[in-house]
């Protein structure tokens, strides 16, 4: 008798880093939501195999970086300050020793549709350079979300090279909404953060900062300058 299990990885559908998949069968379906354009090395692609159940959504965001990996890692890694690169967070506060199993609990600024969320961290590898986490509660609407981070060196490249950072999800889908609603939102608030990522590893290489702890942006995206960043440091500001 056959599985009713299935494994797909999607092809490039376009030259966006984006990738949605939208589930059609009535099944579970193991999804790796990443396009064969983005360079993963084979032996970390089951990190973004998700299972997908006919009520969710799985996506996955891309951001390129001109920074090696270790450097880019020091920011992704700190699960106690994710407010450093995601700029929709106001606070975290942290119940753990760091280790898998540690939950934070993350309040939102005001104006966006949810108010907190606590987080599980699921994995974190210092040495593949992996970091995972679920939501397991709060107020919000993304219920049973789990999101996995690899960081991989650019095709090709090694030592000082650039680094991709690739983020995929699984979430359900809130009643009174489409899958395509659904994954268009996820998406937004994920590539928000990578791109805060890239911000903070610019700060942190141009200006000497060795630690942000939080960051806003004004004007519109693109290549921020001094005066578009709001950078805490300690004490300092600047």
């Amino acid at each position: 008798m056959p599985s009713s299990l299935q494994l797909s990885r999607i092809n490039p559908i376009s030259h966006t880093a984006t990738v949605n998949f939208h589930q059609k069968q009535s099944t579970p379906t193991w999804v790796i939501p990443v396009s064969s354009e983005i360079f993963v090395p084979d032996n970390m692609l089951h990190h973004h195999t998700h299972a997908v159940a006919p009520n969710q959504c799985c996506s996955s965001v891309v951001q390129t970086i001109d920074a090696p990996v270790a450097t880019v890692w020091s920011v992704v890694r700190r699960f106690d300050n994710p407010q450093a690169y995601k700029h929709f967070l106001k606070s975290c506060h942290v119940i753990g020793d760091g280790h898998v199993g540690t939950l934070r609990e993350v309040h939102v600024v005001s104006g966006l549709p949810a108010g907190s969320s606590t987080e599980r961290l699921e994995i974190l590898d210092d040495e593949k350079h992996v970091m995972s986490f679920s939501v397991v509660g709060g107020d919000h609407r993304l219920h049973n979300y789990r999101s996995v981070t690899t960081l991989h060196a650019t095709a090709g490249g090694a030592g000082n090279s650039g680094t991709v950072v690739v983020e995929s999800y699984v979430v359900d889908i809130p009643q009174g909404n489409t899958k395509e609603e659904t994954c268009a939102f996820v998406d937004t608030i994920v590539r928000s953060p990578c791109r805060g990522v890239k911000r903070v590893v610019m700060v942190t290489s141009r200006y000497g900062v060795q630690e942000v702890r939080a960051f806003s942006v004004r004007g519109q995206d693109g290549d921020p300058s001094l005066k578009e960043l709001k950078v805490k440091f300690g004490d300092d500001q600047f």
